[in-house]
């Protein structure tokens, strides 16, 4: 009996996640041509066209959609049948990209030492961070991304969560900005002038909306901007009052002005977030204890 090419099921579970044999080619690093011959192959194992033309893309087939979740399944579970066992760790050897799905407020604040911390346990480890430009667990699910890092939304009953430290949000303005000589910013001032906000969706209202709406009160939103390094970069260089986490301040070295908001807002939990298939993987436990420590003060800002 002839065993079937197992490299096949990386190509297959690379097909059904992309939809798209440019896609899957990208993903594996491979040619578009290569991939096109690939999904020849697999056309013959299994008897079916997986992927088929409609209109200028490619959908799933009813099979292909059916088999999806195993081809997946299987691709991570043998991964993890080759790698070292849970009772050895030898961080000096350890080579791996870990990737890290997180905002700019935290790559800028916790970057540098958590990079710092890595390298100098494990040289040969490569840190990555990817864009995080909406809040889902597919990247988890998928084995796309080693953690996401931020606030706790929806992401499913089995990705696991570790609370990394509490934040909230603060008043930013220019150094010699009218608000800068006052000993408290009073509700008056703060939406007396305009404001800056920060939203990667392009959201204009959020919390502190909501809570100055039980005041009566609304600020004037002047601009919307996509980070919070883009909201204090215009603050810096305007009248416009910007809000930012108070983590986000630690690395700034812009001169600016900071005040505490004067109403209550919510404060904020950020958290780390993983899939349940890590849980006992020995360097991604040794990752989520760095994350810990770094963001709790253990290790040199």
């Amino acid at each position: 009996m002839t065993d079937p090419d197992f490299n096949l099921l990386i190509a297959l579970d690379a097909l059904l996640t992309e939809a798209s044999v440019a896609g899957a080619a990208r993903r594996l690093n491979l040619s578009t041509s290569a991939m096109s011959r690939t999904l020849g192959r697999l056309r013959e194992v299994t008897g079916d066209a997986l992927l088929v033309r409609a209109g200028r893309n490619m959908v799933l087939t009813p099979y292909a959609q059916a088999t999806r979740d195993r081809a997946k399944n299987a691709v991570l579970e043998a991964r993890a049948v080759l790698q070292p066992s849970a009772d050895v760790l030898n961080l000096a050897e350890l080579q791996r990209i870990f990737t890290v799905r997180a905002n700019d407020g935290f790559i800028e604040s916790f970057g540098p030492p958590l990079i710092a911390a890595l390298v100098a346990a494990a040289p040969e480890v490569c840190l990555r961070f990817a864009p995080k430009p909406e809040k889902t667990a597919r990247h988890l699910r998928e084995g796309l991304v080693d953690l996401e890092i931020g606030v706790l939304s929806n992401m499913g009953p089995e990705i696991r969560l570790q609370a990394l430290f509490r934040d909230r949000f603060i008043g930013v303005v220019r150094e010699d900005h009218p608000l800068a000589a006052k000993e408290k910013v009073s509700i008056d001032d703060y939406i007396a002038w305009g404001h800056v906000v920060a939203s990667r969706r392009g959201q204009p209202q959020g919390p502190v909306d909501d809570a100055l709406a039980e005041l009566g009160l609304r600020r004037k939103i002047v601009s919307v901007v996509p980070g919070f390094p883009s909201a204090l970069a215009v603050a810096q260089a305007s009248d416009l009052i910007a809000l930012v986490p108070a983590s986000f301040l630690r690395r700034t070295a812009m001169p600016l002005h900071l005040f505490e908001l004067p109403f209550k807002t919510r404060t904020i939990t950020v958290s780390q977030m993983w899939h349940p298939r890590m849980e006992k993987d020995p360097a991604h436990r040794w990752l989520r204890q760095t994350v810990l420590a770094v963001c709790q003060g253990e290790y040199p800002s």
